[in-house]
């Protein structure tokens, strides 16, 4: 299998519309399998899994469009031109990807358990810094608590041990590239190019992809409707798969009967009636204008700036970044610039070093001049650039030799507090 495609399953008849259904992160292409007997009445039916996840290979990729562009390579050696697209977590957030990039080829959406944005850039890298220590082990030990409303976790110990073997099987490295695909996620400012009819699904119990976020999706895509699926968590499909199902066939029959695939060909079977969805909100207002020059957006600083900034997030996390800027004033602002500027925007966006390697010379001159403060927040920068805790510990050991033995004293007190506190799994 080429790095370009992703592993897949095909069922149904073959000159049916193709519908092809995308999984959350962690799981496979196995959580639709309730789904299946009734889907494949109607169509096609085409279910791939994630690199790593399943029996895929573990082709890392790091970005929601990479595994957009891979599902397209997947269904052109198919020779699958249109399709319906319905898609879980990440498996939505690619559907989304699908119908901004190449709204050609889909016909309609079904986003389920999804978000215009997941979480927060922070949560997603520190969940990765967490997986390199400790392993997937303390990642799936928790799933069935996120996934699952407790009353059916409890009635259905086979699903709840099905799904905790499943994350365990992920690759970590994949697992860790998806984070951070979710990570610099964010099509919010871009709902409105979203032309296809798009069901949003939600279970009402779901806190990771709660109702407010599938209530943004469906105030930005102008032609969507919310279905809430109500005493479901987040896998809807898993804890309730006749009313997904039910919504999927609705869905998707009236659209292919409203916009027919090619040759005009109709999904098979009569349309059903439509299902009790609730209206889309009211659009919400925009955001307030921004007055301060200090906090004139991003965008308009230059590229410098530009550059600087967004590998200043990604290294640093949003969190530290946006209290850098609101505690910045007209005596601290243009020396905060500068340094987004010439350290960010011009030395560590240059191409000769990875970031990796960025981060043990950060982390030797640190030791070096005794900056224990920063010290700390390149210690955690260096944990979501991909090292390890015992490669910082052999960098502070190496630093002993050269800088001396009370710097790297101070220095392996200074990083270990770090390191606890980032890579101790939550709960």
């Amino acid at each position: 299998m080429s790095e370009k495609t992703l592993q897949h399953r095909i069922d149904g008849p073959d000159d049916a519309p193709v519908l092809v259904l995308g999984a959350s992160l962690g799981t496979t292409w196995h959580m639709w399998d309730r789904q299946i007997p009734e889907l494949t009445r109607h169509w096609r039916v085409i279910r791939f899994d994630l690199p790593g996840h399943g029996g895929s290979p573990a082709h890392a990729a790091t970005s929601i469009a990479e595994l957009a562009d891979r599902l397209v390579a997947t269904l052109d050696a198919l020779g699958v031109e249109r399709f319906g697209y319905a898609g879980c977590n990440i498996g939505g957030a690619i559907g989304t990807q699908l119908a901004l990039t190449r709204p050609h080829r889909v016909t309609s959406l079904a986003l389920v358990s999804s978000s215009p944005r997941y979480g927060t850039a922070d949560a997603w890298r520190q969940r990765g810094v967490v997986i390199r220590t400790n392993g997937l082990d303390p990642i799936a030990r928790t799933a069935p608590e996120h996934w699952f409303t407790q009353g059916f976790a409890g009635a259905q110990p086979a699903i709840v041990e099905w799904a905790v073997q499943m994350v365990r099987t992920t690759d970590p490295g994949c697992y860790i590239a998806a984070c951070e695909a979710l990570a610099s996620y964010d099509v919010r400012s871009s709902l409105g190019r979203v032309g296809v009819p798009t069901l949003v699904v939600v279970g009402s119990e779901d806190q990771v992809t709660p109702t407010t976020d599938a209530r943004s999706l469906v105030a930005g895509v102008p032609d969507a409707s919310l279905a809430l699926v109500p005493g479901t968590s987040h896998l809807a499909p898993v804890e309730q798969p006749s009313a997904v199902t039910e919504l999927l066939i609705r869905h998707f029959t009236t659209a292919w009967h409203d916009k027919p695939g090619p040759g005009g060909q109709a999904a098979i079977g009569a349309a059903a009636p439509k299902p009790q969805i609730a209206p889309p909100p009211p659009p919400q207002a925009p955001p307030a204008a921004i007055e301060s020059g200090l906090a004139q957006p991003e965008q308009d600083r230059g590229g410098t700036y530009e550059a600087g900034i967004k590998i200043r997030r990604e290294v640093l996390g949003d969190a530290h970044v946006d209290r850098v800027q609101a505690a910045a004033d007209d005596f601290t602002g243009d020396f905060h610039d500068f340094i987004t500027r010439y350290a960010w925007g011009e030395t560590w966006t240059r191409p000769g070093l990875d970031r990796r390697t960025r981060s043990i010379i950060t982390l030797t001159a640190l030791v070096a001049r005794g900056h224990h403060d920063e010290l700390a927040l390149h210690t955690r920068a260096a944990l979501r650039n991909g090292l390890t805790p015992t490669e910082i510990k052999e960098v502070l050991l190496h630093t002993a030799v050269y800088c001396g033995v009370p710097a790297a004293n101070s220095a392996f007190a200074v990083a270990q507090r770090v390191i606890r506190e980032e890579t101790t799994p939550e709960g």
